[in-house]
């Protein structure tokens, strides 16, 4: 029997396409959801599900960044075939995605059973919400913000797809908002490095739902609850990556710093009243 009903899975796929490019923690808030309403968390069903419905946030970025991906990859593909192509900065940028993503694959697979036991706990959420924001503060106070897209280096990118690890590994501390803290600090503007975080999760995040769809149906996930939870995550995540990137335009992280902090405080306090179990 599926652990996740069909009315469940659309209010997954909403939490998931809100918060999954949000700097605010996907995974954070889906565990939230779950234990509220009393989904098991550490259940294996329960985690290959939402690691699949992620692919439907992905497709959404896929869909909402269609050309600058077909002229990238339009660029990588003249490069293979011909040497003077190699200096165009799309052709670079395709294999610098390509790089960045090695670290988080590796460490993915090394640490799997860590990821879905220990560090799938509650509290770590909680803590990784926390410190994570400050964070994501200080980044916005040192970064200078004078590098765009095209001032990005395969550095940037190294450093930028590296930093998604933290939110591998601790749940809580947001791959969108590890990735773009990391861009600040190397003084990308806000733009530059939205976009950044947004191109670098494209591999990652893709990767570890295929990888996770065998032992999401394996676990005893009902297909239909799957296919609805992905459809309604990759409506509702192209809004917010619309929504997003006209936002960090004008304004600065520190609304969602403030966030991040009153729901760590909050589910540090569902927690020790035992209103969640960890």
């Amino acid at each position: 029997m599926s652990a996740i009903s069909v009315g469940q899975a659309v209010v997954l796929g909403v939490v998931e396409g809100v918060t999954e490019f949000l700097p605010v923690s996907s995974t954070g808030h889906l565990k939230i959801t779950e234990g509220l309403m009393g989904i098991p968390v550490g259940d294996k069903s329960v985690v290959a599900f939402t690691a699949v419905i992620q692919v439907g946030a992905i497709a959404a970025v896929l869909a909402y960044f269609f050309k600058d991906i077909t002229r990238i990859v339009t660029a990588w593909g003249r490069g293979l075939a011909d040497r003077e192509e190699r200096y165009h900065h799309d052709y670079k940028f395709a294999w610098w995605v390509i790089y960045a993503t090695i670290p988080i694959v590796v460490v993915g697979l090394a640490a799997k059973p860590l990821i879905e036991g220990t560090l799938a706990s509650l509290w770590v959420v909680a803590g990784s919400l926390i410190v994570g924001s400050g964070l994501m503060w200080a980044a916005d106070q040192m970064g200078r913000h004078k590098r765009g897209e095209d001032d990005s280096s395969l550095k940037d990118a190294m450093l930028v797809g590296s930093s998604q690890i933290l939110a591998l590994l601790f749940p809580g501390f947001s791959r969108s908002g590890a990735t773009m803290s990391t861009g600040l600090i190397l003084d990308l503007e806000r733009v530059a490095a939205t976009r950044l975080s947004f191109f670098l999760g494209i591999p990652a995040l893709t990767g570890a739902g295929l990888y996770e769809l065998k032992d999401a149906l394996g676990a005893g996930v009902a297909t239909l609850p799957l296919v609805v939870g992905t459809a309604v995550s990759f409506v509702v995540a192209y809004a917010s990556i619309a929504w997003l990137l006209k936002f960090v335009a004008k304004h600065s992280f520190n609304a969602f710093v403030v966030y991040r902090v009153v729901v760590g405080v909050l589910l540090f306090g569902l927690l020790g009243t035992g209103i969640l179990q960890a």
